[in-house]
Order: structure tokens, then C-alpha cells, then sequence
């Protein structure tokens, strides 16, 4: 139900973009989402001049139609399903966790203890930093012996689960504009003198911890309990 629901989101996002790039072809500006709403088509389908674009942006406003109301059906069922798993009450308690982040992250994990520790759930939901490197040894006066300076970091790990980093950086995104505790590490990082997106994958990782320990444990969120620490 959760493949069916996101792959409706990618496919009613394609249509949207393939109807925008018919206007922005022409030069006509569509900022905003007044190019879908059905009670401003008629203005919008007069801008077109050619039978054949007007024909096309019909088609494209139909299928929108369609995906939309499969959309919605798919949501609501997948909403129904995911209350009936023994995580729902537990992960709904998270802060910008709503109901699609949590029916994803019942479907994709499915049981915390798959993973030991947080360090599990990192690199499977790509947020594990990687530091290899090829040149750890150097030669010092003819002898070989190992680098001093510790490895730059690779960037994140790229085998990972999609859907679930999804999860987490949106709500690593909406917790860091959002005042609160969260809000509070995002800022303590930035004044750090961390970059405000090594910021947001810091909070990102915190929401994965918080995630798999109150799942393992059984606990709902309470923000008193919350280690400024991060991660």
C-alpha cells in the first residue's frame, strides 16, 4: 500500500511538471498551483493558442484528475492499515512525524529490532557519513608509516533505502523551522559554527535514534527525556 501510494505521488508529479513545462515553453509564467485548479483551467487552457497544446494540456488535466482521486483512495487505505500496527500510537507521537512518514516507516523497517543500535539504522537510511580513503601511508625520511591527519569525509553512504531517508530529511527539514527542542539542536549546531545542512543531517540522524528507541522500548515522545546532544 505504500509503493502504491508513492509511486501515485511520483506519477501525479510528473504530470504536473510535463503540464508547466507546455506553459513555460511558450513563456508563460505558472508560478504558484493555480494551473491545476479546475476552476481556473478555462483561463489557463485560452493562454495556449495552438489546438495542439490546448489538446495536450486537456489530457494532461484529465490524467491529474485521475491520479488524484487514486491518490487520495490509496492514502486512506494506507492510513487504515498502518493503525493497525503495534508502532503506530508509539511513532504518531513523534513531533513532524504525520501519518504518511509513520505508514513509511512501518512498511520499510517493519520491526526495530532489526537493527542493534543506531549505528544500523544510519548507513540503511543513508545517513552514514563516509570517510575512506586510499592514502593513509606515507613515506617520512625512506620509511612508511601512517598518516597523521585523520580522513576527509566522503559525503553519505549511497546504498541506502530512499523512502526512509526521505522520512527523515523532511522531518529534520520542518523540525529545523519549527520552534522547539529539535529547533534548539538545529540552532546550537549552526552557532557551533556547523553548516546549517551538516546542521539538518545532524538532526536528521537524532530523529532516527529517537525513532528506534522509543520503538524498541515502547515509549511515547516526551521532550523532557530529549538529549541536547548531538548525534
Amino acid at each position: 500500500m505504500v509503493r502504491c501510494y508513492d509511486n501515485l505521488v511520483d506519477d501525479s508529479t510528473r504530470v504536473m511538471l510535463r503540464l508547466k513545462a507546455i506553459y513555460r515553453g511558450r513563456a508563460i509564467g505558472t508560478a504558484g498551483k493555480a494551473v491545476y485548479r479546475p476552476s481556473q483551467r478555462k483561463a489557463w487552457l485560452a493562454k495556449l493558442k495552438t489546438r495542439g497544446a490546448r489538446a495536450r494540456a486537456e489530457s494532461l488535466l484529465t490524467q491529474l484528475d485521475t491520479l488524484t482521486a487514486l491518490r487520495h483512495s490509496a492514502r486512506t487505505a494506507m492510513i487504515a492499515e498502518a493503525r493497525r500496527q503495534p508502532g503506530w500510537k508509539i511513532l504518531r507521537s513523534m513531533p513532524f512525524f504525520g501519518a504518511v512518514r509513520v505508514a513509511m516507516l512501518l512498511a520499510v523497517i517493519g520491526t526495530p529490532h532489526r537493527f542493534r543500535t543506531r549505528r544500523q539504522l544510519w548507513p540503511y537510511a543513508g545517513l552514514a557519513v563516509i570517510t575512506r580513503t586510499s592514502g593513509e601511508q606515507e613515506f617520512v625520511d625512506g620509511k612508511l608509516q601512517r598518516r597523521k591527519r585523520a580522513p576527509l569525509t566522503r559525503g553519505l553512504n549511497a546504498n541506502h533505502n530512499r523512502m526512509l531517508k526521505n522520512v527523515f530529511k523532511g522531518a529534520a527539514n520542518a523540525a529545523a523551522a519549527k520552534a522547539g527542542p529539535l529547533k534548539d539542536l538545529f540552532d546550537r549546531c549552526v552557532a557551533g559554527g556547523v553548516r546549517p545542512t551538516m546542521a539538518k543531517l545532524t538532526l536528521a540522524r537524532k530523529l532516527a535514534a529517537i525513532v528506534l528507541r522509543l520503538w524498541k522500548k515502547g515509549e511515547l515522545w516526551d521532550p523532557e527525556k530529549l538529549t541536547m546532544q548531538p548525534t
